[in-house]
């Protein structure tokens, strides 16, 4: 499967702790940036942070319920390789990052059985990264 790199601009109201959260935690390479905004590397994707006022979704998260978890909404991510996950996981772990789901296997042992964790960055943008032993199982029913 051959994918194009998306692009997704959010919102943060602290462009200096969003900047360096995603370049330090994540590791993100940093592209083109002003006083308002910051392009990211975000896992070969592009992501821009762009200054602005809190909003509501950052202080109060909506959540659905998800495989008896409450997922925060809205929220975004990307799929990983099983073992980039592992490895990502183990990482946020040793930062001592605080989740808003820990990470753990969702579905297991049925159809589209994945490793799932959830996390906020510093203003409150909900992020979900997940990874499928079976990537042939990223759209199963």
């Amino acid at each position: 499967m051959s994918l194009q790199p998306f692009h997704l601009a959010i919102p943060v109201y602290d462009l200096a702790i969003a900047r360096q959260f995603y370049g330090e935690v994540f590791g993100c390479a940093e592209g083109r940036s002003s006083a308002q905004w910051v392009d990211f590397n975000f896992f070969g994707h592009q992501l821009v942070i762009h200054l602005a006022p809190k909003n509501d979704s950052q202080t109060h998260a909506h959540t659905n319920e998800v495989d008896s978890h409450h997922v925060p909404v809205p929220h975004f991510g990307v799929v990983l390789a099983w073992d980039t996950w592992h490895a990502l996981a183990e990482r946020l772990k040793s930062r001592h990052t605080a989740f808003v789901l820990e990470p753990g296997i969702r579905f297991q042992g049925q159809v589209g059985e994945q490793a799932t964790m959830f996390l906020l960055d510093p203003c409150g943008n909900a992020l979900e990264f997940k990874a499928f032993k079976d990537i042939g199982q990223l759209f199963a029913k």
